[in-house]
């Protein structure tokens, strides 16, 4: 409980924490905002902003789901995967809040509660969302903010899961 208190206190205010480091509200929005962007730009297929969110090498992991081991990939790398399912859906819309930030100097760490929806009109049911949370690992680039690793943390999905197949499908003749 103290510990939540000194830093909530920590990031209303930026006064030092426990360790004596300055944690700047200025530092936690930028970097709350960078993984905004990230979700807001993947929602809106601007895989250019998707890309600048990112450093040029990442650890992806989204193994809780897939059961595939992270990899380190490129930004490119990983627009392109996306670009191969999710404009197959007529919508998509992530959701992302509940965040808990940590910052040792150039250097953070931001856990996310994160929902993702997903629309394409099916006999068998429009909507597939997939629930979990998020651990990105982000570094300081000048003024900006960097994610160096993204990891999935899944939690359950709901609704047609079959619409993954169907938007692939969709992808590859668009």
């Amino acid at each position: 409980m103290k510990t939540t208190f000194i830093l909530l206190f920590a990031l209303c205010f930026g006064v030092q924490n426990p360790q004596k480091q300055t944690i700047k509200m200025e530092d936690v929005n930028k970097i709350q905002e960078t993984i905004t962007k990230l979700f807001v730009n993947t929602d809106t297929r601007n895989w250019s902003k998707v890309e600048s969110q990112f450093s040029p090498k990442v650890l992806l992991d989204y193994s809780s789901m897939s059961g595939n081991p992270a990899t380190e990939v490129t930004p490119n790398e990983i627009t392109t995967a996306w670009k191969g399912v999710l404009p197959g859906f007529t919508y998509t819309h992530h959701q992302i809040g509940n965040f808990i930030t940590e910052i040792n100097e150039d250097k953070a760490h931001s856990f996310c509660y994160g929902t993702a929806t997903h629309y394409l009109e099916d006999e068998n049911g429009n909507v597939w969302t997939v629930v979990g949370s998020y651990d990105f690992d982000l570094e300081r680039n000048k003024d900006t903010w960097k994610i160096t690793k993204m990891k999935f943390n899944y939690k359950y999905q709901d609704g047609n899961s079959k619409l993954i197949e169907k938007a692939i499908n969709s992808s590859k003749t668009n």
